[in-house]
């Protein structure tokens, strides 16, 4: 049995970690004002144990595997979450979602061309021939995530020869969750110093401020959906999900011998309908799951609160994985045009997004704090940056 541990030490060593980046977080006033969530703790002293040799044996490597099926597996749950009926049709939802969908897209381009231009004339002033491809791929990093900047990194490693994409991806995906909160959070308070913030009641409290809920508040995780003398209402949902996983593979198996066999565009299908892109093929089957489920009736057998319980752990633990990931060594050798393109990246995507955000007439600093911890974090990064400003959701942005 012994050679079946390594692996799950892993997993546990990544974990455990979480627990110093609470404690942490609950005791150092200056975290707290960063509003730095423990998972970001985690995964800098993870990153930190890994590359000094204090990880029990453990390298980088062992790590990247999960920053992958966790990224995935958030964006498979969040899927199978149901929409809150509430608010679903509200006109003031449909125009600013299309709002920060517009923008998402505009920084995607945006963030390639930056990264693009950066590496063109670090190579121009430097004599160095860096690959351009590893300064395009830094909007797969902030915009997309970690789990796109490994996917799309290995299909530029094996199918195009780009050496160090998917280091190089994991590395702006991790800086791009640093820039979130050091540029999003000063700019949050900024805003409420000024009163330009929708919701005047709200407030940071302590619970918010050291991220320990006290015992009276009794915040539900969600809702039973199933007795516990058949089978927890948690490993329920965790079976959809699975299944979503599941059915995801079995599809992928299926097509890509056909895939293999056909070129679109000089491009061989095979790539597109390949694992590394595991996470969009999973969107579908989630998608079309959830359209069956609520299609016979049983929609009310996924609680959502439960579900974005299981989402956010995932984006958690995400986070951890893609920093306990990075090579040391690598990060040293391109300190330089590394540290370039994410400086004009979150120059740039900071500009567009509080910029654009001038126009709105309605909640425009919630949405540009939101989007821009979005392109350059996660989603759960736009979500933390907009609790600053509206700590109980109260106004439609989220």
């Amino acid at each position: 049995m012994a050679a079946t541990f390594p692996g799950v030490i892993a997993f546990a060593f990544m974990v455990s970690l979480i627990l110093a980046g609470v404690g942490l977080r609950a005791r150092f006033a200056w975290i707290q004002s960063a509003l730095v969530p423990a998972s970001l703790i985690a995964g800098l002293l993870g990153f930190a144990l890994v590359n000094l040799d204090l990880s029990f044996g453990l390298m980088n490597s062992d790590f990247t595997v999960f920053a992958f099926h966790f990224f995935t597996l958030s964006f498979m749950s969040l899927v199978l979450t149901g929409s809150d009926p509430r608010v679903g049709k509200a006109p003031s939802v449909v125009v600013g979602g299309s709002w920060l969908a517009v923008i998402w897209v505009m920084s995607l381009v945006m963030q390639a061309m930056v990264g693009l231009v950066v590496i063109v004339l670090y190579n121009y002033l430097t004599g160095g021939d860096l690959s351009y491809f590893l300064g395009m791929i830094a909007t797969h990093g902030f915009t997309q995530g970690p789990g796109q900047a490994l996917a799309l990194g290995g299909i530029w490693e094996s199918a195009l020869g780009i050496q160090h994409a998917v280091d190089f991806g994991l590395i702006y995906a991790s800086a791009g969750f640093l820039v979130a909160f050091v540029m999003g959070v000063p700019m949050a308070r900024q805003a409420i110093r000024r009163g330009s913030h929708a919701n005047k009641t709200a407030r940071i409290d302590e619970e918010f401020l050291k991220g320990i809920m006290q015992p009276e508040s009794k915040v539900s995780a969600g809702t039973q959906v199933t007795h516990a003398a058949n089978v927890d209402s948690l490993t329920f949902h965790l079976a959809i999900l699975g299944l979503a996983y599941v059915l995801t593979d079995q599809y992928l198996e299926f097509i890509q011998p056909f895939a293999n066999t056909w070129q679109l565009g000089g491009v061989n299908l095979g790539l597109i309908f390949s694992h590394n892109l595991f996470f969009f093929h999973g969107l579908i089957v989630c998608v079309l799951l959830r359209a069956g489920i609520d299609r016979l009736g049983w929609g009310h057998l996924i609680d959502n609160d439960t579900q974005k319980r299981i989402t956010g752990t995932s984006v958690d633990l995400m986070v951890v994985a893609t920093l306990m990931s990075i090579q040391f060594s690598l990060l040293s050798a391109y300190l330089l045009p590394i540290i370039l393109t994410c400086v004009a990246i979150a120059v740039t995507t900071g500009l567009l997004c509080f910029g654009f955000a001038r126009l709105l007439k309605n909640y425009s600093i919630e949405r540009a704090v939101t989007i821009f911890g979005c392109c350059t974090g996660s989603t759960g990064s736009g979500l933390l940056l907009l609790r600053i400003l509206d700590p109980d959701l109260s106004t439609p942005i989220a």
